[in-house]
């Protein structure tokens, strides 16, 4: 059984629920400083998800073709989608 893969998906889950709140919390704001530390982590994660993109493209430009929905999956998913097209990458050397 191969762990790595449901770990990914596992991840993206995840992550995708965590830009649902945030998402929420910009049109419906939470109660109290719940709203003001989601809107704190939303903006440090979009900073960290552009940065992940950069990498990814200074990392993958060569090794793969890549589309506009490859970037975005990267920003949505960050490090779990990096790991993903790692994989890819390390299947396709060998």
């Amino acid at each position: 059984m191969k762990t790595m893969p449901l770990l990914i998906n596992l991840g993206k889950a995840i992550t995708l629920i965590a830009w649902l709140m945030m998402a929420y919390n910009l049109v419906i704001p939470f109660e109290g400083n719940v709203a003001i530390t989601l809107n704190i982590l939303f903006a440090i994660t979009c900073m960290m998800h552009c940065f992940q993109v950069a990498i990814f493209h200074m990392l993958f430009k060569t090794l793969l073709p890549l589309t506009q929905q490859d970037y975005l999956q990267v920003f949505i998913f960050g490090i779990f989608s990096l790991l993903a097209y790692r994989q890819r990458v390390m299947t396709q050397a060998n």
